[in-house]
């Protein structure tokens, strides 16, 4: 009678083992080791060169000009967002499909592509010139273009993660509100609101964080006006070109801590799940 061996049971902790190191090694490669490289590189050109260079280069006004964008993105796609997601999630009409598809667009669609896009609608001759000369706008190389750019990357963030929350709570309580006499607008600020604020929320620091990510769109439709339409990724860009190495790596640094530091955020609003 042939006997068999016996699995060992210090065989599945060393696949983990292999398994946890294996993606160690491929996220750090790809995220840990540029981080690192990045910060060592700012401190060996000197924090106070970068600091200078920044000053003189217009860093602040660029900075600022991303973080505003990223306001009014989180504001016009946060209110947007939730109504989008509440006509996929809770109605169902003919081309829902087809408006469900358009929202995950700007995810596949190139920010570049787009912003040649929008120039063709909104730029010299395009379709909606002569509208924009007699109302006297101006879109693209402007402030308005960049507000569009940005606000279209960032479409899906809100209306998915308030998607999916709308999708676990189902319509019990919407329904029993409204059982009760509450009037639409009322179940809405007082029932569906406050349910979704997590789903909002998370939304909300996607999308501010992708927005100060954004280069494609806004180099495109802004031009990289230096003083003008230069966002954070636009003047690392054009701080690159001019050989302003110190105040390029300054502000990717700025820019990485400030996205890692919404990261953080939104991983401390996630409820911790137990260890297997």
């Amino acid at each position: 009678m042939s006997s068999s061996k016996a699995p060992s049971r210090y065989d599945w902790p060393l696949r983990r083992v292999a398994l946890l190191l294996g993606v160690l090694a491929w996220l750090g490669l790809l995220l840990v080791v540029p981080l690192i490289a990045m910060a060592w590189h700012v401190l060996d050109l000197g924090l106070g060169q970068a600091w200078h260079e920044m000053a003189e280069s217009g860093a602040s006004q660029a900075l600022w000009r991303s973080v505003w964008l990223a306001v009014l993105a989180v504001v016009v796609n946060g209110a947007l967002g939730v109504l989008a997601a509440i006509v996929l999630v809770r109605h169902r009409f003919p081309g829902r499909r087809l408006l469900d598809w358009m929202v995950d667009l700007p995810l596949a669609v190139s920010p570049v592509m787009i912003g040649l896009a929008y120039i063709l609608v909104f730029g010299r001759g395009g379709l909606l010139e002569p509208l924009l000369l007699g109302t006297g706008w101006k879109v693209t190389f402007a402030w308005p273009g960049l507000v569009l750019g940005t606000v279209f990357v960032t479409i899906p963030f809100t209306t998915r993660e308030v998607g999916h929350v709308l999708r676990e709570l189902g319509t019990t309580e919407e329904q029993a509100a409204a059982t009760l006499g509450a009037s639409t607008w009322k179940t809405f600020w007082k029932v569906t609101l406050p349910n979704i604020r997590h789903g909002l929320t998370y939304g909300a620091t996607l999308t501010m964080a992708r927005s100060l990510g954004e280069f494609g769109a806004v180099m495109v439709l802004g031009g990289a006006i230096a003083g003008k339409t230069d966002t954070a990724t636009v003047f690392i860009y054009a701080a690159m070109e001019s050989r302003f190495e110190a105040a390029s790596y300054g502000m990717a640094l700025v820019l990485a801590a400030l996205t890692m530091a919404l990261l953080a955020f939104l991983k401390a609003l996630q409820p911790s799940s137990p260890e297997v």
